[in-house]
């Protein structure tokens, strides 16, 4: 099984949490994601299945968009809720044209500290290791993009935002230095990503949904693995009897459910063309041969399918119209 399935991240379980959940569900080993949510966060967390755990590498510096909340009043430890309050709570009442104005000044290319409970490492050891030893952490400002941060709505002390953000851009830490800027402290109260890349939350399907039609009642805590009622169906049958043509339909046609919940191959990366090879190109390019593709000459890149939704190569172009694979995702028959 091969794919790239968009979950609605829950509230409370890290991003890797929800990777076990999947491959429980699926009964597949090679499960990853396209980028880690804080546990807290809830929203698009893009879940790549098999042979497209290789997709990875494209989708490092993907853009994402959030909506959330940040209360004013006091900082936290952690920059967001979950933590432990480190200044004296104040009474505030936010005023809309101060806030827009301190607002103005995280837009575009700006110097951010990532916050000290994050995957960043300082000598090789992760700073939220650290911090939780309530060790001194300071970790270098990075570089980052806020391509759009606009206000939706002020309530008091609490600012509801939409952001469209780089690689690399911690929320929590627009959050925090809000709140230095304003003088009053602050912190991320609530955070949903609505957007990584290509994929949006309309796309998105829940853990709970996923397991039931994959044939589970639900979503398993427990470490053991079972294989899925709908799995089983296509699952190589090692046993002395055969499968006959009809178990083989059948279970074909139990699959389909589920994988009606993968993003149709087609609308992955976008930015790259798609070319239709014939068999005996598609058999050159799984074979690790290059291909001449004359009708893109001027892509770097591009998505090769053997019909309309079998995606089995990224290749890149080598020399004028001759292109090779640079990762092979289907290996045919």
């Amino acid at each position: 099984m091969n794919g790239v399935l968009i979950i609605d991240k829950p509230a409370g379980l890290t991003s890797h949490d929800v990777v076990n959940r999947v491959r429980r569900i699926l009964d597949q080993r090679s499960v990853g994601h396209l980028g880690t949510l804080d546990p807290m966060a809830t929203g698009v967390l893009p879940i790549v299945v098999g042979n497209f755990t290789r997709l990875a590498q494209f989708y490092v510096s993907s853009e994402k968009t959030y909506e959330g909340t940040v209360r004013f009043g006091f900082c936290t430890d952690t920059y967001d809720a979950e933590g432990e309050p480190t200044s004296e709570v104040k009474e505030v009442s936010l005023d809309a044209d101060e806030l827009e104005s301190a607002v103005g000044k995280f837009r575009g290319t700006i110097e951010q500290e990532p916050p000290p409970f994050s995957a960043k490492k300082i000598k090789g050891v992760p700073a939220y290791k650290l911090a939780r030893k309530q060790k001194e952490v300071h970790l270098k400002p990075v570089e980052v993009t806020i391509k759009e941060l606009e206000v939706l709505g002020v309530d008091v002390d609490r600012m509801r935002f939409r952001a469209r953000v780089t690689s690399g851009t911690y929320m929590r830490s627009v959050a925090h230095d809000l709140g230095r800027a304003l003088g009053c402290g602050a912190h991320l109260e609530s955070l949903r990503r609505t957007a990584v890349a290509e994929f949006t939350i309309t796309e998105a399907h829940t853990l709970e949904n996923l397991a039931v039609i994959a044939g589970k009642s639900k979503v398993e805590s427990s470490s053991v693995e079972r294989t899925p009622r709908l799995l089983r169906a296509s699952t190589p049958n090692t046993s002395d009897q055969a499968i006959t043509v009809e178990e083989r339909e059948s279970g074909a046609q139990a699959l389909q459910p589920l994988l009606e919940l993968f993003v149709h191959p087609r609308t992955l990366l976008p930015q790259m063309p798609s070319v239709t090879a014939d068999e005996s190109a598609a058999a050159r390019i799984r074979a690790g041969r290059t291909v001449n593709l004359p009708e893109l000459s001027r892509a770097r890149q591009v998505k090769v399918f053997a019909g309309q939704s079998d995606l089995i190569a990224i290749a890149t172009r080598v020399a004028g119209t001759l292109f090779h694979a640079k990762i092979v995702l289907s290996a045919g028959a």
